[in-house]
């Protein structure tokens, strides 16, 4: 039987650098982040089998119970990417390597206590409300740099840089725009913070848009795992 995931995969990583080619970018500094929200563990492991090692779960317990159940894979890296409520935040704390959707300084605060003393620090991507959507989570860029100097003494949070879910459009141009705004927002940050080298940008529709505006990181879900139930 065929491994679909790893041959769905494999056709990921030629668009990737298809896309990074039309750019004039490196495909290797563009990760892969394999969204299994709502899918089995048993996809997980076919995807590990073929070679991948990051994945992003946006519910925390179901996330939670996968990292517990392939505790022997210790080789992966687990990114939360959904929104966080404060009472959840010791779950995330204490399970994940990276967290993308920081966007208040109270949950960062939470993150940074409850981070276990002997883990290395929580990698963070603070999002970013970049269209300015009304129904959308995240820090408004006017807000980012303030945020920014509130965390820097949380010694158990290493902020790495943005993440951003545009406004969906069909349309390259506006999806241009959009990551245009991101990219200059992270050029911006990389020379205060030199820290800063993820863009957490992109996902199936918006490919090569996201990468040609300098994304360090792409979100594919379905089309790696199949349609979700």
């Amino acid at each position: 039987m065929t491994n679909q995931i790893a041959e769905n995969l494999e056709a990921i990583h030629a668009e990737i650098q298809h896309c990074a080619r039309l750019a004039g970018r490196a495909a290797n500094n563009i990760e892969l982040l394999a969204v299994s929200k709502t899918k089995p563990v048993s996809d997980i492991v076919l995807a590990y089998e073929a070679g991948h090692r990051s994945f992003g779960e946006n519910y925390v317990q179901e996330g939670v119970d996968k990292i517990a159940e392939l505790k022997h894979l210790s080789d992966i890296s687990w990114h939360f990417i959904g929104p966080l409520q404060s009472n959840k935040s010791r779950l995330v704390a204490e399970n994940f390597d990276w967290m993308h959707s920081l966007d208040r300084l109270k949950i960062a605060s939470r993150l940074n206590e409850q981070r276990p003393a002997f883990a290395e620090p929580l990698n963070i991507c603070v999002q970013i409300n970049i269209d300015e959507e009304e129904s959308k989570a995240g820090v408004l860029p006017s807000e980012l740099m303030p945020l920014l100097e509130q965390l820097a003494p949380l010694s158990k949070l290493k902020v790495r840089g943005l993440m951003a879910i545009p406004k969906s459009s069909k349309v390259k141009s506006e999806q241009l725009a959009s990551f245009q705004k991101m990219h200059d927002l992270f050029a911006t940050c990389q020379q205060k913070y030199p820290q800063f080298d993820t863009l957490s940008i992109g996902m199936s529709a918006d490919l090569c848009a996201a990468i040609e505006n300098g994304s360090t990181m792409v979100r594919i879900g379905t089309a790696i795992f199949g349609a979700r139930d």
